[in-house]
């Protein structure tokens, strides 16, 4: 397998790049001197990424719509324009609503699609043209949920997005392997951002401090994540340490996934060890 010079900077596509997860990935590429084109529907939090790394010839700005296929094709040219190539493209930006399938409207369903799920696998299609006819040795990451598998009954579209994107991954991983590209999912527990203080009751009050509460206490390491540790697997990934990682996903979501009963209900059993 050809190696990757490490001394030449990467150019990396990050949706989703203006707050979270999107902004720490572009703060660890960036300070490994890699080239960062962020992408992101809110302009003024865009710009805010962007202020957080210091050299602005290493940036890109696209602001826009992921669901305008137009605007796809823009960031794949415009990132071409700039610096020639694409080495990593990671599909992070995500929209969803919280409802069940009772109330969910065919408009939420399609723009959560849309964006959750069309617009990853059809930039990831863009990209990996570019990166065949280049004869680049790319990595695609697509950060999915662990709600991929641990469905709650209340936020149907995004579920089933978040579902096909782990199998988009392998079928992606299966057509562009032979031309060696890379293709892996990521999927993430709570991790402390916007999205994860958004919950509320019927009455419309604010519960995102109780359920994120419930869920770091089914959590083995009691607590959710930084935005900056999904980065770190984000980055890992995409680096020849991972050379050999394809077809798969990484769980990063601090034991939840396998752990069976809340730490409250072990302890009622346990006191003296939990």
């Amino acid at each position: 397998m050809e190696e990757l010079d490490r001394f030449r900077p990467r150019v990396i596509i990050i949706t989703g790049a203006s707050r979270g997860i999107g902004r720490a990935v572009a703060q660890k590429f960036a300070c490994k001197g890699d080239f960062i084109a962020l992408v992101a529907d809110q302009k003024d939090e865009l710009e805010e990424s962007a202020a957080l790394i210091k050299n602005a010839d290493n940036y890109l700005l696209l602001h826009g719509d992921l669901a305008d296929d137009d605007f796809l094709k823009q960031v794949v040219d415009d990132t071409l324009a700039k610096w020639g190539r694409i080495d990593v493209l990671v599909n992070n930006a995500a929209w969803r609503t919280l409802e069940t399938l009772r109330t969910i409207s065919l408009e939420n369903w399609e723009k959560t699609l849309k964006i959750c799920l069309t617009a990853p696998v059809f930039l990831s299609k863009l990209v990996a043209a570019n990166m065949e006819k280049n004869g680049s040795k790319g990595v695609i990451i697509h950060i999915s949920s662990i709600m991929a598998d641990r469905a709650g009954g209340t936020s149907p579209a995004y579920v089933a997005s978040k579902g096909a994107l782990l199998s988009i991954t392998y079928e992606m991983a299966a057509l562009y392997g032979p031309s060696g590209i890379r293709v892996i999912a990521i999927c993430p527990g709570n991790v402390h951002t916007r999205m994860s203080q958004d919950f509320t009751d019927s009455e419309g009050e604010n519960i995102s401090e109780g359920l994120v509460g419930d869920m770091e206490n089914l959590t083995p390491l009691q607590r959710s994540a930084t935005p900056e540790e999904i980065a770190n697997g984000v980055f890992w990934l995409s680096s020849e340490e991972a050379s050999f990682v394809t077809g798969t996903s990484l769980v990063i979501d601090g034991g939840f996934t396998h752990n069976f009963s809340s730490y409250k209900n072990k302890h009622s059993q346990f006191p003296k060890e939990f």
